[in-house]
């Protein structure tokens, strides 16, 4: 797999890296198949964070004995000077190693956010602190909001940056990306394949790899995913015109304002499981699943129609989905 410079850190990653948030989903050992199959595959780059419930700990069980293999970075939703060094303790620890190779601010999402970790006594200071103790490398910034991170870079701190870019989400093209690489700042590709919405995905890949980007992080928790995402880079070869057209046609028909299943609406106080409704309702609507979906909804232990409009997932959705229309939509068609 082509490797390639992640910025100002200098580290050589390989351009397709290992997604590690759906390991939530793995039980631990399943996770030790997978992370040990990505190791074994070329894969060299692990992203992970705080918020990934036990993704951490998972890793350094697994892995940590390989520490050698793999380019290692984390985030953390702190934005407190406080609460930020005692979440690089707490990664450490879990990830069962002396040092993390990229330690990341993760979703900035508000202005507020960005104000409070540049400040002093905010948790870039307790990052810039634990580098010069040397328990991270180098330090980066996530998220959504493109013009935020524009200006978060601007400001010269960061080492990398990572953003959504797909073959539907082509914002990060137009002013985050190419001041990114002007100032030697490594670009980190979340959410390549759209949450797992977009289907063709061994040519979403390829679109992305044919762009300034240095890896893209894919999601995985089935080693299947890893041998179909290397598809996409060994070796690498640029979309054909035709290939273009389809992979166009697919990303017209899915629009722009759907889950990307990040799970960061998640939990929901009525134990609804969000991100999976969504997916439901997409394939009973798009995918001729009118017979089979309602079968399955129905045994589901909280629908669509237990919620109770409290909001909170909606403060959290980093695409600003209206979860609580869509939710009374499910309960309609499904219900």
């Amino acid at each position: 797999m082509e490797k390639r410079r992640l910025g100002r850190t200098g580290l050589e990653v390989g351009c397709i890296g290992f997604g590690a948030l759906p390991i939530q989903r793995c039980t631990m050992e399943e996770a030790g198949v997978v992370l040990n199959a990505a190791l074994d595959s070329g894969i060299n780059f692990v992203d992970t964070a705080r918020g990934y419930s036990d993704s951490e700990e998972k890793i350094g069980r697994h892995i940590s004995n390989r520490r050698h293999e793999y380019v290692l970075a984390t985030k953390s939703f702190a934005r407190t000077k406080e609460g930020m060094a005692k979440e690089i303790d707490t990664s450490l620890k879990l990830l069962r190693t002396d040092r993390i190779d990229l330690y990341q601010i993760h979703n900035i999402k508000k202005r507020e956010d960005l104000e409070t970790v540049l400040k002093p006594s905010g948790a870039l200071e307790a990052l810039k602190e634990a580098k010069q103790a040397g328990k991270i490398m180098h330090i980066g910034i996530t998220g959504h909001n493109y013009d935020l991170l524009l200006e978060g870079i601007q400001t010269n701190e960061f080492s990398t940056v990572q953003a959504p870019f797909n073959a539907v989400e082509l914002k990060a093209l137009e002013r985050l990306f190419p001041l990114a690489r002007e100032m030697d700042i490594g670009r980190i590709v979340m959410k390549p394949l759209g949450g797992g919405q977009i289907e063709s995905k061994v040519a979403a890949l390829r679109f992305i790899l044919g762009n300034d980007i240095t890896v893209a992080i894919p999601g995985m928790d089935e080693v299947d995913h890893i041998r179909e995402n290397l598809l996409s880079a060994e070796p690498f070869v640029p979309l054909s015109n035709s290939e273009k057209a389809a992979l166009n046609q697919e990303v017209a028909e899915l629009g722009k304002n759907f889950c990307r299943r990040c799970g960061y609406c998640m939990p929901c106080v009525q134990g609804i499981e969000i991100p999976l409704l969504f997916i439901f309702h997409l394939q009973y609507e798009r995918y001729g699943m009118q017979q089979v979906i309602p079968h399955k909804y129905a045994a589901l232990p909280a629908k669509a129609s237990d919620c109770i409009e409290c909001g909170i997932c909606e403060t959290r959705c980093p695409y600003d989905i209206p979860i609580r229309e869509r939710m009374k939509k499910i309960a309609r068609d499904l219900g």
